[in-house]
């Protein structure tokens, strides 16, 4: 038997894909944004910053932060009945 073909990214042109007036270069506002301890976020993947991403199921779901790890964030999102913890740079996070 095979093993899995695809990465990370794999059927995701879609889903990462960027609206048209959002397309360039990528702010350094949002690169530098900061979030509190138990702020709810959402999480929205930059495809432009590979660097820290989250797995494109967990795409549009909003998490709860739970603390910070270097520069990027650890996130509780609740995955079917389980809670699970993200580690998430802050482009890909927008204040829900």
């Amino acid at each position: 038997m095979g093993g899995r073909i695809g990465g990370f990214r794999r059927k995701t042109r879609h889903k990462l894909q960027k609206s048209v007036r959002e397309k360039g270069k990528l702010s350094l506002k949002k690169y530098f944004q900061t979030f509190e301890v138990g702020q709810k976020v959402l999480l929205k993947g930059d495809s432009t910053v590979q660097k820290a991403m989250y797995n494109p199921k967990f795409h549009g779901k909003v998490g709860i932060i739970k603390g910070k790890e270097g520069v990027c964030y650890q996130i509780n999102v609740k995955d079917m009945n389980k809670e699970k913890t993200l580690v998430v740079h802050p482009v890909h996070l927008e204040s829900a």
